[in-house]
């Protein structure tokens, strides 16, 4: 078979492949476990594989490369305006064939071990960052129901609460006090965690060349250098500085017609008039 391109609708353990030829024709289309579409591709010869950007997009991309394909990954929005019927696996891994070779479609790098793994620190930290400001809101909701006010701010409750665990003219009951003990220890072990997360996240930002030239600007630290390089590596994607700038969403969307400029804010995806 004369296969050109081939892309790949991903899943969690099944995958669609469709292979096109030159001519624009679907010449393949089968479904495969990960381990069946790696000895599939392994012996196959195109010019181009093509996937979204999603889950498991990196890990598959890079097994690709290393049988010697060449792989591109798009965000979504590239893809959808190929899906012409109604929406299914095939016809979704038929769009990503088709968006893969047009010309205006941008690709998403292939990221590196390393940079998937300070992206999951950066994920899993901020997951405890929410986590202790749901149980700070929620320890000062309870001590409210009882009549005591702590001042907002994660700073406040640390400081008020052995006090007021303390003190027993504050009338809390026993079941109230051991609840609030409890949720106390949390808040230590979330601390915990986020402290160790930073130790980490300071070491490499220390030891990053690029790192390094990030936190040269003003505003910017570790968090922000590392989380910064784990998404976009060296940023050689971005052919100037106003694309990064949209990629994070600091310049305006716009929803223009019959003439009329509309801006919208940067996370705005209301059309408005």
């Amino acid at each position: 078979m004369d296969i050109r391109t081939v892309g790949i609708d991903l899943g969690k353990s099944v995958f669609h492949v469709v292979g096109v030829n030159a001519a624009g024709e679907v010449v393949v289309r089968k479904k495969f476990s990960r381990e069946k579409l790696l000895q599939f591709t392994a012996n196959l010869r195109v010019e181009r594989i093509g996937m979204e950007a999603c889950p498991g997009a990196h890990f598959l991309a890079r097994a690709l490369h290393a049988q010697g394909h060449d792989v591109r990954i798009m965000p979504a929005q590239y893809v959808k305006p190929y899906v012409m019927t109604n929406k299914n696996d095939y016809i979704d891994a038929e769009a990503i064939a088709e968006a893969v070779w047009r010309p205006k479609t941008r690709f998403v790098p292939i990221k590196t071990d390393d940079q998937l793994d300070m992206q999951s620190l950066h994920r899993a930290r901020e997951g405890w960052v929410q986590r202790r400001t749901s149980l700070v809101n929620q320890i000062r909701g309870l001590l409210l129901e009882r009549g005591i006010t702590i001042r907002k701010g994660r700073r406040y409750a640390e400081e008020a609460l052995p006090g007021i665990l303390e003190d027993p003219g504050t009338n809390l009951s026993g079941p109230l006090r051991t609840l609030l003990a409890q949720l106390q220890g949390e808040l230590k072990h979330l601390q915990h965690q986020i402290d160790d997360a930073d130790v980490v996240i300071f070491k490499a930002a220390s030891e990053h060349e690029a790192c390094k030239r990030l936190m040269a600007i003003p505003g910017i630290g570790p968090v922000v250098a590392t989380a910064i390089i784990a998404a976009i590596g060296y940023g050689g994607n971005f052919q100037k500085g106003r694309g990064f700038a949209a990629w994070l969403g600091l310049v305006p969307r716009q929803y223009s017609t019959g003439g009329k400029q509309t801006l919208l804010a940067s996370g705005d995806t209301q059309k408005r008039p």
